[in-house]
This record gives structure tokens, C-alpha cells and sequence, in this order.
């Protein structure tokens, strides 16, 4: 990124660079038409910008060469007579010395790429939509509060040989019906639709680096040839889906058309597609479609000029430089208008600052407000803005209409982060209770709530309870059973824990998401007891690694029962999903219990507008019963002792109910 700057040069001249102009218009790098294609871009510094020409996506000459003309907004421009349809492109900029180019990139704003990206397509995007897609629907959510996410990687789904599903490893795989594994139970959209979420998250999905799409295609018909498998977090084309789940990607509309397809087909069951998008840095910033445009513009840099690094991949964007909110502003438009996505889950989203996130969601709302937001409060190291400027879970309050990951729950529930073998409240390890509160209340401010006590957060974050993420695991760290397994053997060695264990508190884990007042959100698999074979990180590991066993549905039936009953129950009473902080002060009351590894509490059902008048939920991660005081009455039992049924287990009347170990229960009036 060039030479060491003193302080004060690279002050001086960062300032100089968020001075640069910036476009009013919408990004629009190439626009096609019959009898011309315009090109654009925005490249102020530059001294000449070139387009040029191929007759493919990969290899072969230039056809020709145009030399674009500048503009006073720090644009360069020119119309190409002539119908280029079908036609690939680059740009190539040149600095301050006219001799010395940047190299060739598609653009920043590249809509259809060849394999691998690394160049751009004249395309007619009306051309790209499947058949009945200016019909395509969102499915209807009123309010955050009914949110129920699903997060799930393209291969890891439908790979397993056992799927039944034919597109494996693709976008089609989420458009099969009547898919089973070999015992005759639905797999892929079916079990999606089964289970019974309303949100899908999808790992990334736009084009990235980190896997050859030619090797993947050559891999499919030659088994000495490797398939390479990653989870995505690597941007080269942000505008672009992902070539490798295409079943071509040589053909640039093939990915585009397979997309489209995959959240259409997601949409008729029911299902809203949330993307995942990684704004916060890229792949290689030295020779980013970025870097190459206007150098060192869109990354944070530390006082001597190298590059700032709070995602811990190399380099940060700097979302605060005005094209690169703007960009970032009219990327996520561009996919929810172009895609129909329907939700955002923004990858490190501390390393943004709070002025674009509030940006990005006012944008949002003038297309729909029901379109759902959250991300990581985070950043993987100290980024190079304060953090009050920036999109920290601390911050959230500051963000109305945007959600964070409730990590306080999910390491209350499992243990911390930091070290795989350290258990918390599920394996009765005792000071982890008020963390599981803090998430039950949604990171709300509560007073039954000891702050003080909680493992992360010392006061709440969230301003209403579905600006919290209720969860306990996800993609990353290992999966919850695989947890489970590791923390049990470590506390009872040299005893090795049974599956039976295992299988008991996965149910209480998953009841304490399911019934929280934050917005539940399920890791692909934990619903069939899916691990990963004790891998942490297996961001790039194999599919023998990642991959759902579908064969799990039927041998853990049970706990995809139970499962898919408690998102049932939640969907179906309001007690469970208030949506508003006051309500939730008002109307959930924790109940007291003389001792540890026991949480209870009551839900006001009547005064939401629940036919369940009054709810009572206890979570007892204790190796015995427990015996919990409750306010006296007849109450219909809906799950004990890892039994669920949403039309009753039988009667608990009187002043107390016992839980057994290892469970929740829920009840009624």
C-alpha cells in the first residue's frame, strides 16, 4: 500500500482523500443497451482510464481498447456504439504516472462476472429472471419480534450423499421438493419448511477468493481433483453471486438466474432469505477491485500509513470515507431490489461505524421495514475509528432497527469462547445464571437482571429486545453438540458422557433460545444432533467435515421433534415473542429458586394478548430434580423431562412443580 508516512503526512493526506468528489447518482458501472453500452467509473485520482474489451470471461486477446473521458465528479465515462451483448469487460485505471496502470479489475460495482471474477460482463439483467420472478413475493412479517433465523452453508446442506437432493453443493439445492434421506424423511426445503423457520441465512454468497470455480467444475467429473470448500468470508465481487454454487460458472447469467431461482423458491415456502454480507474488509487488499481504482481510499490506515486491521483478515474498509458508504448504502439495495433479499447479516459489523449502519437502514426502510438487520457487534481487533463511532453490540441502542449476536447467552449457556473445554450453566457449572437471564430479556434493561454478575456486559445494550440475537452456536467455534461433548468430558473424566446427556441438553439449550425474548436463531443441524468431528474452525475443512448427516433425522428424530414443536410454540403465542422492551419489564418475572443451575421464570400471556393467560418456564441444568415454587394453580404441562406436546403432557396443580434433571418445562394456565 506504499512506503511509511510520518503522522502528520498520512493525517494530511487521508484528509485529502475523503475531500475527493463523490457522484450523486446511482453506481452504475455498465449500462447495456442495443445500440450502445455505457461505461462509468469512479476513479479521481486517475490520470486515464481504459476499457477493455474480450470475447470471454478468462483468456484470449483484447478485442479493443476505449479511453474513457473524465468527469467533475470524479467519474470517467463513454458509450460504446454498437450492440456488446454477451461481451467482457475490465477497466483499467493509470495513476499519476499515465504509464504505470493499476492493473485490470471488472469494477467495484460489477453485476456479472466469468469464472473467477476478474472480469465483468455486458449484461441484460431482465434477461437473468426466471420465469414468474416479477410475481415473486416476500413472505409477511408484521414485526422483528416474529423472526426465527436459520443459518446454513450451501454445501453443508445438501452435500451429504444421504440428502436426496440432486444440485448438491448449489443454489438449486434450496429449490428441490420431496427430497428425503434413505428412511423416507424430508430433507433440504422440505425439513426447512418442516421445521417450520421464517428467515434462512445464508453464508456468503457473493463472488469470492478463496475457491477456484474451474477446479470445483473439474473436480465434478474427475475424482483426483479436489473439491475446495470454504465458507466465504473473502470478498472479490460483492455484486456477484458465488460461481461455485452456479452449475456453470463460466456463463455469468447461469449464477445469477440459479440465484434468483433459489430465493423464489425460498419465498413460495414461506421462507425470507437473509444474506450475509462482509462489508468490513476483503480478500487481498493490495490488488482489491478497490485498491485498484482509487488507491489506499477505501481502507483505514494507522498513524504511519500501513494498514488498520480490525478484522483480523489483513486490512478494514473505511465505511465512514463517503464513497465507500455510499457503495456499501447501494450494494445492499442493489440486492434487495435485484435478488428480493429479504434480511442482512453484516459480518463484523463493529469494524462500521454507527453513522452508515443508520445509513443503510433508512435506505432500507423507504423499500420495506420488515427487511431484517443484525450482525456481529464486534471486530476481531481494536479498529482504527473510537469505538463510540462505531456499530458495537455497546452501541446497538444507538442503531434503532438493527440487531446484534447476544453472546452473553450463547457463553451462559455453553462456556466462553476463549477455551473449548470450559463449560457453563448446561453442564451445571454454577455463576453463569444471570448471563442466561440477560438473554432470556433479549440484552434489555430488566430490573430482576444482576448486571453485575453478567459475563460480558455489565448494563444492557439493546433498546428493544429484538435488537438481541438469541443464540448458542452458529457457524463459528464448534457446533453445540460437538461442545457439549468436549466440556462434559472434561468436567467428569474420566467418565465419557453419553449421548443420552448429550441429546438432554441440547433440548434445554434450544428451549432457552426458543422461549427468550430475543430473536432465535438456530446453527444448521443442531436440530439432528449434527457435529463437525471436534473442529473449531472449519472454515475451510472438508465436506466430510461440514457436512449435515442426513441419516441424523431419523436416528435423533426425537430432538427434530422437539425442535421443530418449541418453534411451533413460539410462533404460536405472543407470551414468547413481546417485541417490546416495556412488555417485557412488565410482564416476564423471574421466580425465585434457593440454589444454582436453575432459572425460572413467568410470562403475562393475558396481557399480550396470549390465550395461554399465564406461561411458566424453568430451565434446570442440574444432575437431579429440581423443586421450583410457582404461583399456586392447575396448570397444563406442555414440556417435561424433554417430552414436548403444544396440546399438553398432562396437570401440575399446587404451589410448586418438580423438573427433572437436565430439562426444561414449560406450563400454562
Amino acid at each position: 500500500m506504499g512506503a511509511l508516512l510520518s503522522t502528520s503526512l498520512w493525517t494530511a493526506k487521508a484528509q485529502d482523500l475523503k475531500s475527493l468528489p463523490v457522484p450523486v447518482g446511482p453506481i452504475s458501472e455498465m449500462t447495456y443497451s442495443p445500440s450502445a453500452t455505457h461505461f462509468s467509473l469512479w476513479s479521481p485520482l486517475a490520470s486515464d482510464v481504459v476499457v477493455n474489451i474480450y470475447p470471454q470471461g478468462d483468456g484470449g486477446a483484447v478485442e479493443a481498447r476505449h479511453h474513457l473521458h473524465k468527469n467533475g465528479d470524479g467519474t470517467w465515462s463513454l458509450s460504446v456504439k454498437g450492440n456488446l451483448i454477451g461481451k467482457f469487460f475490465t477497466f483499467e485505471v493509470f495513476g499519476e504516472d499515465a504509464s504505470r496502470s493499476y492493473g485490470e479489475t471488472p469494477g467495484m460495482f460489477a453485476k456479472a462476472v466469468g469464472v473467477n471474477g476478474s472480469r465483468a460482463q455486458v449484461i441484460d439483467m431482465a434477461a437473468t429472471n426466471p420465469e414468474g420472478w416479477e410475481h415473486d413475493q416476500r413472505p409477511v412479517i408484521k414485526d422483528f419480534s416474529e423472526v426465527i433465523i436459520y443459518e446454513m452453508h450451501h454445501r453443508d446442506f445438501s452435500m451429504d450423499g444421504e440428502s436426496g437432493i440432486q444440485h448438491k453443493g448449489q443454489f438449486l439445492a434450496l429449490t428441490e421438493t420431496g427430497t428425503k434421506n434413505r428412511q423416507g424423511l424430508p430433507t433440504g426445503l422440505d425439513h426447512l419448511k418442516q421445521l417450520g423457520i421464517n428467515h434462512v441465512h445464508i453464508l456468503p454468497s457473493y463472488d469470492y477468493g478463496s475457491v477456484n470455480e474451474a477446479q470445483n467444475v473439474l473436480a465434478q467429473t474427475d475424482g483426483r481433483i479436489p473439491q475446495q470448500y470454504n465458507w466465504g468470508y473473502d470478498p472479490v465481487n460483492y455484486n456477484v453471486p458465488e460461481g461455485s454454487y452456479s452449475t456453470n460458472p463460466y456463463e455469468p447469467s447461469v449464477r445469477i438466474r440459479e440465484f434468483k431461482q433459489m430465493v423464489q423458491s425460498l419465498h413460495k415456502a414461506g421462507i425470507r432469505v437473509v444474506l450475509d454480507v462482509v462489508y468490513n474488509h476483503v480478500f487481498d487488499a493490495a490488488s482489491s477491485q478497490f485498491n485498484k481504482i482509487c488507491p489506499e481510499y477505501f481502507f483505514r490506515h494507522k498513524a504511519d500509513g500501513t494498514l488498520s486491521d480490525g478484522s483480523g483478515c489483513g486490512n478494514e474498509t473505511a465505511s465512514e470515507m463517503p464513497m465507500m458508504r455510499k457503495y456499501m448504502v447501494e450494494s445492499v439495495l442493489y440486492w434487495i431490489r435485484e435478488f428480493h433479499i429479504d434480511g442482512l447479516r453484516f459480518d463484523l459489523m463493529g469494524v462500521h461505524d454507527i453513522e452508515t449502519m443508520n445509513a443503510i437502514r433508512q435506505a432500507v426502510n423507504t423499500i420495506d421495514p420488515t427487511i431484517f438487520i443484525y450482525g456481529e457487534g464486534w471486530a476481531a481487533s481494536a479498529p482504527a475509528l473510537p469505538e463510540t463511532q462505531l456499530a458495537m453490540k455497546a452501541n446497538t441502542a444507538q442503531m434503532p432497527g438493527i440487531a446484534a449476536f447476544g453472546d452473553e447467552m450463547r457463553d451462559g449457556l455453553r462456556g466462553g469462547w476463549d477455551d473449548d473445554k470450559k463449560g457453563a450453566f448446561l453442564i451445571g457449572n454454577p455463576g453463569h445464571e444471570e448471563s442466561v437471564k440477560f438473554g432470556i430479556v433479549g440484552g434489555i434493561d430488566h430490573p430482576q437482571v444482576a448486571y453485575g454478575q453478567v459475563n460480558y456486559s455489565q448494563k444492557a445494550w439493546a433498546g428493544e429486545p429484538t435488537q438481541m440475537i438469541s443464540y448458542v452456536s452458529c457457524h463459528d467455534d464448534l457446533c453445540l453438540a460437538d461442545r457439549l461433548k468436549l466440556t462434559l468430558a472434561e468436567k467428569k473424566a474420566p467418565v465419557v458422557p453419553s449421548t443420552e446427556e448429550v441429546l438432554r441438553l441440547q433440548k434445554l439449550a434450544e428451549t432457552a433460545v426458543l422461549t427468550s425474548q430475543g430473536v432465535p436463531f438456530i446453527w444448521c443441524g443442531d436440530e439432528i444432533l449434527r457435529d463437525k468431528k471436534g473442529v473449531h474452525n472449519s472454515y475451510n475443512s472438508p465436506d466430510s467435515i461440514n457436512t449435515i448427516p442426513w441419516a441424523n433425522k431419523t436416528e435423533y428424530k426425537d430432538l427434530f421433534d422437539y425442535v421443530s414443536t418449541l418453534v411451533a410454540i413460539r410462533k404460536a403465542h405472543p407470551a414468547f415473542h413481546m417485541g417490546s422492551a416495556e412488555a417485557v419489564r412488565q410482564h416476564l418475572h423471574f421466580l425465585p429458586y434457593k440454589g444454582t443451575n436453575v432459572i425460572a421464570y413467568q410470562l403475562d400471556g393475558a396481557a399480550v394478548g396470549d390465550e395461554w393467560s399465564s406461561v411458566i418456564v424453568v430451565l434446570n441444568s442440574r444432575t437431579k430434580p429440581a423443586r421450583v415454587a410457582i404461583p399456586q394453580g392447575s396448570y397444563t404441562l406442555i414440556a417435561q423431562g424433554g417430552r414436548i406436546s403444544p396440546t399438553g403432557l398432562g396437570t401440575i396443580k399446587g404451589k410448586t412443580v418438580t423438573v427433572p434433571a437436565q430439562s426444561a418445562c414449560i406450563m400454562y394456565k
